[in-house]
């Protein structure tokens, strides 16, 4: 008896995580539907009528193409420059001695609490007298440093010991070596974890990208399906054969690494 009212709070968990399920099944059976039957109920099911049409469509009448290509290409690029940037600060705040680190550290923690928007339009006018509206760097530039990301970093690369790195600086080896032959393998768990939230956060951007890009060739594939709803409003079918293509990827990726994602986010969270 103590057993199955141990099972109890489990089921019910189940039962509510299988109810934040029930938009992205209903998602995936609208894109598959034939035009203007996307509002019929998920359970009215009829495989016959399934057809590929809306993605087909997506990509030769709409030419999502190319917006599926700048994401992917922004999103890769900004995950492997925020990887080095944000591992080299982490890893100097954790084991590296110079004057002001930690007071610098704690202002830098202070603004996490310091929402994104408050800091855009100074990062938009920034970005403007630079010169790189409407260009990928413009993009790019803005998240390859995260306070987030640094504070991940170090967090982690505290249990790395003092005395290994110790070691290695007697044998000859220079910050640099150390760094990339040492550190970067030990950090692989909470690496990942890193590489995983910026792919993700990069890729479903939406506000960053539509206010620095303005051609349409340049615009990522959030921007592009918002564009997409104000042109065919009642395509809705054709609109979720878009989010489909938009979820994908961040799906099959969390997927694949979600071990790594998991051990980065426990350990991290542990460190002092």
């Amino acid at each position: 008896m103590r057993r199955r009212w141990a099972l109890l709070p489990q089921a019910a968990l189940l039962v509510l995580a299988s109810f934040t399920l029930l938009p992205l099944l209903w998602m995936a059976v609208a894109s598959l539907r034939p035009p203007g039957q996307a509002a019929r109920l998920l359970f009215a099911l009829d495989p016959d009528s399934f057809t590929l049409r809306n993605y087909a469509e997506i990509f030769t009448r709409l030419r999502l193409a190319r917006a599926f290509f700048n994401s992917a290409f922004l999103a890769l690029v900004t995950t492997a420059i925020a990887l080095v940037v944000n591992s080299m600060a982490g890893y100097a705040f954790a084991k590296l001695r110079f004057r002001g680190r930690d007071g610098l550290f704690r202002v830098l923690s202070a603004a996490l609490v310091i929402p994104a928007q408050v800091a855009m339009l100074p990062l938009f006018l920034l970005v403007k007298e630079l010169g790189l509206i409407n260009t990928y760097a413009g993009v790019v530039l803005p998240g390859v440093a995260s306070v987030f990301g640094i504070f991940l970093i170090r967090q982690y690369a505290l249990s790395i010991p003092d005395s290994l790195l110790d070691a290695a600086r007697v044998d000859g080896a220079g910050e640099l070596r150390i760094y990339w032959n040492l550190v970067l393998p030990l950090c692989k768990p909470i690496l990942v974890t890193l590489g995983i939230f910026t792919l993700l956060g990069t890729w479903s951007d939406f506000l960053w990208p539509l206010v620095v890009l303005s051609d349409t060739e340049m615009q990522t594939l959030p921007v592009a399906l918002a564009n997409l709803l104000g042109e065919h409003v009642q395509d809705i079918e054709l609109m979720m054969a878009g989010a489909v293509l938009t979820v994908l990827p961040p799906i099959f990726v969390f997927l694949a690494l979600q071990r790594y994602y998991v051990a980065g986010i426990i350990s991290g969270g542990l460190k002092e």
